[in-house]
């Protein structure tokens, strides 16, 4: 690990387009752990594989030839040769995907897998657990979060702009139990690392959040 700065946080907090501004501001990669699982949830999806069967879901993490390309903002993620950008950003999606983490030989993969990537570059990992479990020793820890309100309206102008059809009522009920989902696990839960900056972005804008973040970063390698 050369250097890793960690970017966790709860469904709408930014975190994603934050991550990704801040991966170009600096010229490093931008490690998109939510797509990571997102796409676990796909693949096992389309297998038949149950969500509770920890044994197939960890060989069928181990087997899957995952790799985000770079050539296009944001990132796209492929499995194999397909590109599974669009089919993992749907509503239930969200919902399987935190399932999906919390199984335990599932995590075990991901994590293994997350750390090869961050092998000897410099990365921005953006996911729920980066400070806390799979890079425990980066020096640079951030937390994004904001009001349920605010990040359910964040979320869904997003799935508004790409051209579902969803009310936000829904939206923001689904990211309530994706809140609590992700919090009530036993199997690294959602919270902030105790070394891990903490940054609310109900009114702060993504450049705003990017400004900050650099400028900590600035004094802390001063």
């Amino acid at each position: 690990m050369t250097d890793v700065i960690t970017i966790d946080g709860p469904a709408g907090s930014g975190k994603s387009t934050v991550s990704r501004l801040l991966a170009k501001k600096i010229n490093c990669l931008y490690l998109d752990t939510g797509a990571m699982y997102r796409a676990v949830a796909l693949a096992a999806s389309r297998k038949g594989i149950s969500f509770s069967d920890g044994k197939r879901l960890g060989e069928l993490c181990r087997s899957l030839e995952l790799y985000f390309t770079t050539d296009a903002d944001p990132p796209r993620l492929f499995l194999g040769k397909e590109d599974i950008s669009v089919p993992i950003r749907t509503p239930d999606m969200d919902m399987l995907s935190s399932e999906v983490s919390a199984v335990k030989e599932v995590r075990e993969a991901m994590m293994e897998l997350q750390r090869k990537m961050a092998r000897g570059i410099s990365i921005v990992a953006e996911g729920r657990d980066m400070g806390t479990v799979v890079f425990p020793e980066a020096r640079h820890k951030f937390f994004l979060t904001a009001s349920p309100e605010v990040r359910a309206e964040r979320r869904y102008k997003e799935m508004v702009g790409r051209g579902e059809s969803v009310s936000k009522e829904i939206v923001e009920a689904k990211l309530r139990k994706r809140d609590h989902q992700d919090k009530t696990r036993l199997l690294a839960p959602l919270k902030p690392a105790t070394s891990a900056k903490l940054i609310d972005s109900t009114k702060l804008t993504p450049d705003e959040i990017v400004r900050d973040i650099l400028k900590d970063l600035k004094k802390r390698n001063a």
